[in-house]
């Protein structure tokens, strides 16, 4: 049964070959809401958007691996891409939004951290080659700031309402932030948390009331949705100039989970990783995934992976900008019962969010949970995870949880100045746990 989002792209795809008449796609997605109110996260508006990825351009071939976190300098500039599904090229603007610690907008001006008027075309669009699902490609070069912080990328139609928001963060390297592998927390606890911790140096660099006024985030993965805001150190070093931030509780470590699965589709001419089936008569082409099973408290798997990403490609014409084709990709995951919550499917192919494409349907007859989502050819990690009465979902209960997973973690340090209006983000690290 296909969900109205998705229904919605199949009709765009009959209407691009002929084969239904319609109100165009761009037309019911202009309608569906007169005024959107701007989300200071990760976020879509407009369901013609897809694939949207914000990474650093280090010239390496796997730079979209990088998380949109860049020092003052940016010799390295922030790059943002994604795709808009059957809609003419047309003239898109992004702007910056500079926000504080906890994301709301700072009240700066404009002219106090950009060099330029804030209203950026968007000037490089191409449309896709021999797709059966056309698109245009997007990709936008952020400009320079003056000053270092959280700030939300904003593109939206010219004049018109907002379809996309990306947060990046900019640093200085003003203190020292040294990360480290924490003590475990015993038997229990080193089978499922990752104990990490760090010390804040800041010798060079004064700190008024740094046990009120620094603030830490710790991601995981560069996550955002399960991020630890972290308000006070654990101990003060005055004589050392020195922050120390340890934790003795389970709730403030990360679950460790397990690697991610893995699907490849950067060809459709034979079944890639994951892939148990491809049926190239349907259009979208139709991706079926191998049967997944509940993974919760099997033992450690080392597999690789590429902590929850994604990245685009096309085997068999390069350059997966353009040539990229989007597929129907079925997923199915067996279970012995229906579970107390409802099932998504979980990683940056959903941006971290339970949206409604990503959530799965029960057949009780086969005890199996199943869905689709229409994806960009490209090479996936995914996990399944459970929404239930809970505050947060549960990405452990079908993934389980491991010491030994490979995961990257990253801290970011904030602090605002006397008599200053801006949180800067003063300090910047990350931490390989369990690199392979």
């Amino acid at each position: 049964m296909l969900r109205k989002t998705t229904y919605t792209y199949l009709l765009a795809a009959l209407l691009a070959t002929g084969t239904v008449a319609c109100v165009p796609v761009e037309q019911q997605v202009q309608s569906s809401s007169a005024q959107v109110q701007l989300r200071y996260e990760d976020y879509v508006y407009d369901e013609s958007v897809q694939s949207v990825q914000a990474y650093v351009a280090t010239g390496f071939e796997e730079e979209v691996l990088e998380a949109p976190v860049v020092p003052l300098s940016q010799t390295e500039p922030v790059i943002l891409e994604f795709d808009r599904l059957n809609a003419a090229p047309l003239r898109l603007v992004a702007k910056l939004v500079h926000c504080d610690a906890n994301w709301r907008p700072s009240t700066l001006s404009d002219t106090q951290f950009l060099y330029d008027f804030n209203e950026f075309f968007i000037t490089v669009a191409q449309n896709s080659v021999n797709t059966r699902v056309p698109y245009v490609h997007y990709r936008f070069r952020v400009p320079r700031v003056k000053i270092s912080g959280n700030y939300l990328l904003v593109v939206q139609e010219e004049g018109g309402k907002p379809l996309l928001s990306q947060r990046m963060m900019v640093y200085q390297e003003l203190v020292t932030v040294a990360s480290k592998l924490g003590a475990p927390l015993g038997p229990q606890g080193r089978e499922t948390r990752q104990p990490v911790e760090f010390n804040i140096f800041y010798a060079d660099y004064e700190l008024v009331n740094p046990a009120a006024e620094v603030k830490a985030v710790m991601r995981q993965n560069f996550r955002w949705d399960n991020a630890k805001y972290i308000t006070r150190p654990t101990y003060i070093h005055d004589a050392q100039r020195r922050l120390e931030y340890v934790f003795f509780e389970p709730k403030d470590l990360f679950k460790g989970y397990s690697e991610f699965r893995a699907f490849d589709t950067r060809s459709l001419n034979f079944n890639g990783i994951g892939v148990q089936s491809i049926n190239l008569q349907e259009s979208p082409v139709e991706v079926n995934l191998n049967l997944d099973i509940n993974r919760s408290g099997l033992a450690y798997s080392q597999d690789p992976d590429i902590n929850g990403k994604r990245i685009f490609g096309n085997r068999q014409y390069g350059n997966g900008d353009v040539n990229g084709d989007y597929t129907w990709v079925d997923f199915e995951l067996k279970v012995s019962e229906k579970v107390p919550g409802d099932v998504y499917l979980q990683g940056e192919l959903t941006n971290w969010r339970q949206i409604e494409e990503a959530k799965l349907v029960y057949d009780i007859e086969r005890d199996v949970y199943s869905g689709r989502m229409l994806l960009k050819q490209g090479y996936y990690n995914y996990y399944y995870t459970l929404k239930s009465a809970a505050p947060v979902p549960d990405d452990s209960y079908f993934e389980g949880s491991h010491f030994e997973t490979d995961n990257i973690y990253d801290i970011l340090v904030y602090y605002r100045p006397p008599g200053s209006r801006a949180d800067l983000l003063i300090g910047y690290d990350r931490i390989f746990f369990n690199r392979k």
